[in-house]
């Protein structure tokens, strides 16, 4: 529109509708003679109009109004909006990571003050003393001080004072929490000081784009565009495929930077707010159209990290089963508070048959039983049932790397590490930070956890989780199987197939033989263990031993063989099974029972020894999952 007046406007014409403008009243002007014009105290210029690089409404607008790119310095006020406003589009970007964390509260302990340390120390710059080197040191303090405070504030002292220990995992911290969220499912939780990751991007990319929000040419403020973009780039690497509204969150970050941008470079003309917020709502509408029309699939790392550990790589737990009976049969190794009454706790689960062992099935194979992965404070969890908080405690004895835990766990802390064990768990090692032992692996499907700096004396964690309820012994018998895939198993002996048919080869469901398999082994079976004074039982639960137990001439075992004969007998019959090794509350009779706990001023005890390792057999039956089956006689 300037070029057509220009063009329409000879230098008379133009010197008059300059001199017909309101708020001109007394002033006498000249025509302009382009870039040599001067400008007088009095509003004379000189020149001619022609010559004149800018059209009659730059020229007329604020009448000593400079070109853009001679803007000096801006008041206070107006930097502390532009700081403002980045820090606002800033925790926009970072709320790609509140799926991360777990909850609002605990993604803005970290993010919010990273973000307005950042914004304040860019605005810092506007004073010349605070300029560069100040700010690099306000940057280290914020980084390397702040930061671990408030993302390891247990290590703190008082909860405020920075310790060594502060520092030190604070350092670590920085670089390895962004390993630590692409390796751990959300959410995450607080562990492992994860919140360095929210707060390094936070402190880091608000201050960059705050530099360039203040500067000095205004051109340069679009620059502030970049951290912003790689903030919310970066947030969405390390996210989830939901996200924080990642459409809105996109779209709005836009529409705040035109506005801003537009004020910045004094474009906004706040005369036509009608025009201006149609075009900002057809821009929105257009942009939120334009997601909605494509795939929203987003490219998170955390779906393309191999977990480093092998489950496959540790020998079978059923194997050590009687070592435990032998070495510690009257020991308590493990101490439980407040767990409901006649709840097992499970260490292990296999479902792999090598004719040698059971043991977990290894990557390579078409089955849930290896997907252990890293997990925080918190653990995804889907379950229905009864919801319980119990404490564990490692007593002298358990030394192994699996973790005992119940039900299928929502989160499990770990607050004191105690001492090490040595290999036969007699104690005596060395001490172990609590930051040793958070480390663990988490099986959902299994709902067992490996560590794999091992059990320790002394140590003691806390597990929150849900217990499913139990189906009916009715409810089981009209159950059919669930279609799960697991893999084969080898050199099974031809007994085990005779035996599964001759006994529950009638049955009609899947429940009523997994029962009928539990009834004649409970009824036909002897209990032993094979230690001094008992009756003659070989250890193991391979194919021999297992034949032995089947076909021999008399039917004698512990739990390590009849678990073992009940699951291969399930496969048997095409039923998905299970072998499931931790303790049982029970008593005398081999049956678990209520009466192992001890109520003590409302607090609920339950302490197990060795001889209350058991291995028993899960069955995937349909409508209610892994049900538990205790073949084992009295």
């Amino acid at each position: 529109m300037n070029d057509v007046i220009d063009s329409s406007l000879g230098s008379d014409s133009a010197t008059s509708a300059v001199d017909a403008l309101p708020g001109q009243v007394g002033q006498t002007r000249r025509p302009f003679s382009g870039l040599g014009s001067t400008v007088t105290g009095t509003g004379t210029t000189t020149g001619s109009w022609a010559e004149s690089t800018h059209s009659v409404i730059w020229l007329t607008r604020g009448g000593n109004r400079l070109p853009l790119a001679r803007v000096g310095r801006r008041s206070w006020g107006t930097n502390l909006i532009s700081v403002a406003v980045i820090a606002l589009t800033s925790l926009i970007a970072a709320s790609n990571l509140l799926d991360v964390y777990g909850s609002a509260a605990m993604w803005a302990v970290a993010a919010v003050p990273a973000t307005l340390l950042g914004a304040l120390i860019a605005y810092a710059g506007t004073a010349p003393a605070l300029r560069l080197w100040w700010q690099i040191v306000f940057l280290i303090v914020a980084q390397g001080v702040i930061g671990p405070v408030i993302a390891l504030n247990d290590t703190a002292i008082s909860h405020v004072i920075p310790s060594v220990e502060t520092l030190s995992q604070g350092f670590v911290s920085t670089f390895g929490a962004f390993k630590y969220l692409i390796a751990v499912p959300p959410p995450t939780g607080s562990g492992d000081g994860s919140l360095m990751a929210a707060w390094t991007i936070c402190l880091w990319l608000s201050f960059l784009a705050g530099v360039f929000a203040i500067g000095d040419k205004r051109q340069l403020s679009v620059l502030s565009l970049l951290p912003i973009a790689i903030e919310l780039v970066v947030c969405a690497l390390l996210g989830t495929q939901t996200g924080f509204q990642p459409i809105a969150s996109g779209v709005l970050i836009g529409l705040i930077m035109i506005v801003w941008l537009s004020w910045r470079w004094q474009l906004l003309e706040l005369g036509r707010w009608i025009s201006a917020t149609i075009i900002l709502l057809l821009a929105a509408g257009l942009g939120v159209g334009a997601c909605m029309g494509i795939g929203q699939s987003r490219l998170i790392l955390r779906d393309y990290y191999d977990p480093p550990l092998s489950p496959y790589d540790y020998a079978s737990p059923l194997s050590g089963l009687r070592s435990y009976v032998k070495d510690h049969k009257d020991d308590t190794l493990l101490t439980v508070t407040n767990l409901p009454e006649g709840t097992p706790v499970r260490l292990a689960v296999m479902d792999q048959f090598d004719g040698n062992v059971w043991n977990l099935s290894d990557s390579t194979e078409a089955s849930d039983s290896s997907d252990y992965r890293r997990v925080g404070t918190r653990i995804p969890n889907t379950v229905d049932g009864k919801k319980f908080t119990a404490t564990f405690t490692i007593d002298k004895g358990l030394s192994d790397k699996w973790l005992p835990l119940a039900g299928a766990a929502s989160s499990v802390d770990v607050t004191s590490a105690g001492k090490t064990g040595g290999a036969n768990g007699n104690g005596g090692g060395e001490s172990r930070s609590s930051a040793d032992h958070t480390l663990f692996y988490y099986n959902e499907s299994t709902q067992s956890a490996i560590i794999p700096a091992g059990l320790s004396t002394g140590m003691t964690y806390t597990e929150s989780g849900i217990i499913a309820p139990t189906p009916t012994d009715k409810e089981i018998a009209k159950a059919n199987a669930a279609v799960t895939n697991q893999p084969g198993t080898k050199d099974v002996p031809d007994s085990v197939g005779k035996f599964a048919s001759s006994v529950a080869g009638g049955e009609d469901t899947a429940g009523a033989q997994a029962q009928a398999l539990v009834a004649q082994l409970k009824d036909s079976g002897w209990f032993s263990h094979g230690l001094t004074g008992d009756y003659p039982s070989l250890p193991g639960h391979g194919s021999y031993r297992i034949n032995a137990l089947l076909a021999g001439s008399a039917m004698v075992g512990d739990s390590e063989q009849y678990a073992s004969a009940m699951a291969l007998m399930a496969r048997e019959l095409g039923l998905p099974s299970r072998v499931v090794m931790g303790f049982l509350p029970k008593n005398d009779d081999g049956d678990i029972s209520n009466d192992r706990t001890e109520t003590v001023n409302g607090i609920s005890t339950v302490k197990f020894t060795g001889n209350d390792i058991e291995a028993w057999v899960e069955i995937n039956l349909e409508g209610y999952g892994w049900v538990a089956f205790y073949p084992t006689p009295k």
